[in-house]
């Protein structure tokens, strides 16, 4: 299964746009900063991930602040070019 909940910031956004099939789509850069347990030990733990929103989630996306905290979840999928993952976002929590 593949399924992504993740805890992060809004760190770049860039300029709303529209997939072939007319839908709105807004492409993201996050930051998330955590520490998760590996093994029983603490491990901090900080990435920033490409991400994309596509359809109705844009709207509610596109007013967050730069450095908002929010909780995406949705999937990976290669990126078009072949280079490294986007993490497509489907939902809010």
């Amino acid at each position: 299964m593949n399924q992504l909940l993740l805890s992060a910031s809004v760190q770049e956004r860039g300029a709303k746009r529209y997939t072939p099939a007319g839908l709105p789509a807004l492409d993201l850069r996050l930051q998330s900063d955590s520490t998760v347990s590996q093994n029983g030990q603490p491990r901090k733990v900080s990435l920033e991930l490409r991400a994309v929103v596509i359809g109705d989630l844009v709207s509610v996306v596109e007013r967050f602040e730069l450095g908002a905290l929010a909780t995406f979840a949705g999937f990976l999928a290669p990126a078009r070019n072949g280079k490294g993952l986007v993490f497509h976002i489907t939902e809010l929590h």
